[in-house]
Formats: structure tokens, C-alpha cells, sequence
């Protein structure tokens, strides 16, 4: 890693001790921007095993002796000076192979990373590379999205990871494949245009703060950015909806746990909606695809990773990761297939297909029946 860094013509600062980890780079870039990182730094192999595919290659996530509860927290710096990064590395391919570390936090030892030789082909051959982790035998758990470089590309990891923090698996996978947004790329003139209209907000005023200033400010905190963040598909959603005619009232349900927004058609009974995220990569046929679970379960109740039909009137999926615009479909989670291990709960793979719509009008219209 330090000589990745240095490669890039980075000037280390400090290098904490190599028997000891996380490992803690401190180091100030070619242009004078000073960064820190904290990296969970594994050994990346690829070592045939028994029972196990033959293109197969791995890292093993651990540390120290093997406990019964050897269960440990991903630190992350709640001022945002330094970069948490969760990786394997393999020295003799000069590659790297990075999760998301909060998709991990906390992480359990000792577990395994997989991933394959042909995606190994495709670091090298690029230089950068992302993809949905495969999810054999782990068809239950959340998607998470792998982000694979080379040695030269590991300060775009730590910019990336710094960018990406707290982002769903589709919009990561977006993220990844678009480094002009977080390797220093000029701005576009959209994101100039966006600049100047934030500039002239009242909010600059309230404030005494710059446009700038403020920006910079989202950036390097961590809760606000993330806040900022979970806004954002729901803001899209709620300005398609009081666009709509026949809507009469639209609101963001702020509340912990609850679903994202409160709506009402005509004079009909209010209805809830749920916003998610669809996953960058579709289906074989280019059908969208929603990972459809809570990140975490507790732990007395594995099942409560899923949703039941009765925590919302309707799902709302995003369809930006595919469409790169910002664009909804719509269905009634009694539509949604049933969890095959969690009765009561709702199938977490879902495809956004042609039993959704478009118009959110006559999914409104059938919920609110359901409520008379």
C-alpha cells in the first residue's frame, strides 16, 4: 500500500508499524491534499481447495486467534479525516480487491471473500473494475458489490470509499464505474449550473456559509452526507408525485423504521410508500432488480432482515443505477412473492418487471381500496 501510494507520487507522512492493524497511512497527495486511511488489509490468494470451483480465488477476513464470539467493529472516523478501506490484496498480481466496509460493520472473524479469475482478468486488463459479489450458497444475504484495481488505482479506492460511504449496492456500483465523479475529473456543466443555483440559495444567507463552503461541509461529515444521501431518491420521488395529477398531499415521513413518504389521492385515506433503490447490473433478460432487506437482522430474529406486505401501502423502486435518470415504477406489496423461509415476509430478490407500472395513479387507486 505504501508503495502504491508513493507510486502515485504521494508523500507519506506516517506508516503505522506492519504487525499491527488496521494498518494507518497518513500521507499528503502530488497536489498537497492531505489524507489518512485506515485499512483492513487482507492476503488475496489463490489457493485450490477441496470442494471448492477451480477459478476460485480468496482472502480470509482475520485477525489474531479464532474466539467463540470473535465478532469486531469497523472503525470509521466520525470527522471524516480519515478513509476506512476493507480489503484483500495480492501482491504478486499487484491487485486489490475491495468490500464495502460498511456492509461489514461489524465483521466477524474468520470469514471469506471470494472472488474469480475472470474478474481477476478484468483488473488487469482495465485497471478498475466492479461487480455484483457472487451469492452462491449466501442466496439470503444482501448483495454487496466488489470494487477490484490495481496497484496504481489505490488512491482512486480511497477516494472512492471516502465518496461512496453509506451508499446502497446499486448506486456503489454506479459510483465505481463512473471515476471521473471522484478521482478530481473538471466539473460538467450540469454540475456548474448546480453550483451557481446552490450559490444563490437563501440558505448561503442563513448560514454565513459559502456554496462552497456548505458542499465541503456535506462532504467531510459523515452522518450529514449519509442524511444528504437517503434524501435524495426520496426528494426525486416526492417532486414525480406532487407533479401527478389527482395527488393531493405528499410528505416525507421522517420517523426511524417508518416508511419514506405519507401520500393521499383525491379525498381518498393517506397511503404510505417505501422507496428503494434498484441494483446497477439487471437481469439476464435487462429486467431491474431490487435486493429487497434491511441491512442488518437482529439477532434474535433473523427474519426481521425482511419486509412484510403490511409496512407499507406501496414500494416505490428507483431506477437510477440502470437508467441514470431519475425515474419510478410502482406495485402493491401484496403483489411481491412470499419470503421462502420467512412466512409472513416478503421474497427478497425482486424483479422490477411488467407487473409494475410507471403511473403511480392506479397502484394508489387499488391500495386505497384495499383501505375503504
Amino acid at each position: 500500500m505504501r508503495d502504491a501510494l508513493e507510486g502515485e507520487g504521494c508523500r507519506i507522512i506516517y506508516c503505522s508499524e506492519p504487525d499491527q492493524a488496521p494498518f494507518i497511512i497518513t500521507f499528503e497527495t502530488r497536489s498537497g491534499e492531505r489524507m489518512g486511511v485506515v485499512a483492513y488489509a487482507f492476503l488475496a490468494t489463490r489457493t485450490p481447495t477441496k470442494n471448492r470451483p477451480t477459478d476460485e480465488r480468496s482472502f480470509q477476513v482475520k485477525y489474531g486467534s479464532k474466539l467463540a464470539d470473535n465478532v469486531h467493529d469497523i472503525w470509521q472516523d466520525p470527522l471524516g479525516l480519515y478513509t476506512t478501506i476493507f480489503l484483500g490484496i495480492s501482491p504478486e498480481d499487484g491487485h486489490f480487491v475491495a468490500v464495502d466496509p460498511e456492509m461489514h460493520n461489524p465483521t466477524k472473524f474468520f470469514i471469506r471473500i471470494e472472488y474469480k479469475d475472470s474478474q481477476a482478468e478484468q483488473i488487469r486488463k482495465a485497471g478498475w473494475h466492479a461487480w455484483e459479489r457472487s451469492r452462491v450458497g449466501r442466496e439470503d444475504q444482501p448483495i454487496e458489490v466488489l470494487v477490484g484495481g490495481t496497484s496504481e488505482h489505490l488512491l482512486d479506492l480511497i477516494r472512492f470509499e471516502r465518496a461512496a460511504q453509506g451508499l446502497d449496492p446499486g448506486n456503489r456500483q454506479l459510483l465505481a464505474q463512473k471515476r471521473g465523479l471522484f478521482t478530481g475529473a473538471p466539473t460538467t456543466p450540469s454540475e456548474a449550473e448546480a453550483v451557481e443555483e446552490i450559490a444563490s440559495h437563501p440558505l448561503t444567507k442563513e448560514l454565513d456559509l459559502g456554496s462552497d463552503d456548505i458542499l465541503d461541509l456535506i462532504a467531510t461529515a459523515r452522518r450529514l452526507k449519509m442524511a444528504v444521501r437517503g434524501w435524495v431518491a426520496e426528494r426525486h420521488l416526492a417532486d414525480v408525485l406532487k407533479r401527478t395529477p389527482g395527488i393531493t398531499h405528499c410528505e416525507r415521513i421522517d420517523d426511524e423504521g417508518a416508511p419514506d413518504l405519507r401520500v393521499r389521492l383525491k379525498d381518498g385515506p393517506f397511503l404510505t410508500i417505501e422507496c428503494k433503490n434498484v441494483l446497477r447490473e439487471t437481469d439476464r433478460l435487462g429486467v431491474p432488480r431490487l435486493d429487497f432487506q434491511r441491512t442488518r437482522a437482529s439477532k434474535s430474529d433473523p427474519c426481521s432482515r425482511y419486509y412484510a406486505p403490511t409496512d407499507f401501502n406501496i414500494l416505490a423502486a428507483c431506477l437510477h443505477a440502470v437508467t441514470e435518470s431519475w425515474e419510478f415504477k410502482y406495485i402493491q406489496p401484496s403483489r411481491l412473492a412470499e419470503h421462502r423461509k420467512c412466512p409472513g415476509k416478503l421474497n427478497n430478490n425482486v424483479r422490477v418487471d411488467d407487473a409494475w407500472t410507471a403511473n403511480p395513479v392506479p397502484v394508489l387507486e387499488a391500495a386505497a381500496m384495499t383501505r375503504l
